[in-house]
């Protein structure tokens, strides 16, 4: 069974895989390119983020940023190692779409790299049914990022 905690920053298997995300971000992305937050830039008041347990086994974390009262940002969404390539990436953006459900958000948007360090992340957004839309907040034209949206049914 899937348990979800939120803002659990400082457990120290969740600060290990946020660590390890923030690293290969930022060597997968060119200077001034890079997106990913930091734990301090996770802890923002704006921004809620939520670390996903199976069996009491860290499976996954990921962060929802409010950008208005209806539109929300996806960040540092992470598969743990040990639970890739079974399908549990598609399970913590459901857990993050039901979670923004719950805050009334109609609309979430994501960024992510243009290279191919990020296919699996493109591949597991398009399976969510996102879809690719101009930069949004304040994202500029950048040809290492890509830019996907997508309604939320809230029905």
């Amino acid at each position: 069974m899937l348990e979800s905690v939120e803002g659990n920053f400082d457990h120290p298997e969740v600060n290990e895989l946020l660590a390890k995300h923030f690293i290969e971000l930022r060597a997968a992305s060119p200077e001034g390119s890079a997106h990913v937050l930091d734990i301090p830039g996770l802890k923002d008041p704006s921004i809620k983020f939520w670390s996903l347990w199976e069996n009491n086994k860290l499976m996954g974390c990921g962060a929802l940023k409010f950008l208005s009262d209806e539109h929300g940002e996806f960040k540092s969404i992470r598969v743990h190692d040990h639970f890739r390539k079974k399908g549990n990436g598609i399970r913590v953006i459901k857990h993050l779409i039901d979670e923004a459900k719950k805050l009334k958000i109609k609309r979430i948007s994501i960024e992510t790299g243009a290279g191919k360090f990020f296919e699996p992340a493109r591949r597991l957004f398009s399976k969510c049914n996102f879809e690719p839309c101009e930069p949004f907040a304040h994202y500029k034209k950048d040809i290492n990022s890509l830019y996907l949206t997508k309604i939320v049914d809230n029905n």
